[in-house]
């Protein structure tokens, strides 16, 4: 770990010991609040998934009033989610899981950008999520924006680059872009992080890619 990101997380722990972290052997190692190993928390995930596309939810039996005063002080989420921002993709309810289970993350064409990855090291080091799962999805219009490579106003074409390597790889092909794309994201965060790549070498965290069906409202994973 280098001295800025210890510094950084050093800041960020100051006077939050409920937060989970304890200092080892001059690195800051998170301390797991949940006992899930990685494949367990992926699982749950599926099994989530499982149950929206069979429609038999369970999420929304849970007593909220007792999950807003669980959750007021602190999270204890067991997986993080990298999903696009497109509205059809609630990542709560297609995994049926409720408030202060999953630690998400949306942006256009659920790509890897600097603010992301921070994003999802925090989860990991400081919240102790055990899974990230990036999530394409059918139909994906910052993937297919990218494709074409038309004139857009504003500030979107900035999405573009971070797409374009998975394009490169499979062609035009809208489906087989989404998840390349999905792929490339998951590959990024595990190379390009030395914290999420520290997890993962340890045993402590998996990384994978997947992909929503809007339709049938399944996920398959990728890797």
């Amino acid at each position: 770990m280098n001295n800025s990101r210890r510094a950084f997380l050093g800041q960020m722990l100051t006077g939050t010991a409920a937060l989970g972290v304890a200092a080892t052997g001059g690195h800051l190692a998170a301390v797991a609040q949940t006992s899930l190993s990685p494949d367990a928390a992926l699982q749950l995930l599926i099994d989530g998934n499982r149950r929206f596309a069979e429609g038999r939810l369970t999420s929304f039996a849970e007593d909220l009033e007792l999950l807003k005063a669980k959750t007021a002080e602190k999270q204890e989420p067991f997986a993080a989610v990298l999903s696009c921002a497109d509205s059809r993709v609630p990542v709560e309810l297609i995994f049926d899981q409720s408030i202060g289970h999953v630690f998400v993350t949306r942006v256009a064409g659920n790509i890897a950008t600097s603010a992301i990855i921070a994003s999802l090291e925090y989860g990991a080091a400081v919240l102790g999520t055990k899974a990230i799962l990036v999530l394409g999805h059918a139909n994906c219009g910052a993937v297919k924006a990218s494709i074409e490579a038309k004139a857009v106003p504003g500030q979107i074409s900035a999405l573009y680059p971070y797409i374009r390597p998975a394009i490169e790889r499979v062609g035009a092909d809208l489906d087989a872009a989404i998840k390349a794309n999905a792929k490339f994201q998951a590959a990024l965060l595990r190379q390009s992080s030395p914290v999420l790549a520290e997890n993962v070498n340890r045993g402590q965290l998996k990384i994978v890619a997947g992909y929503y069906d809007l339709a049938s409202g399944n996920v398959a994973l990728l890797d």
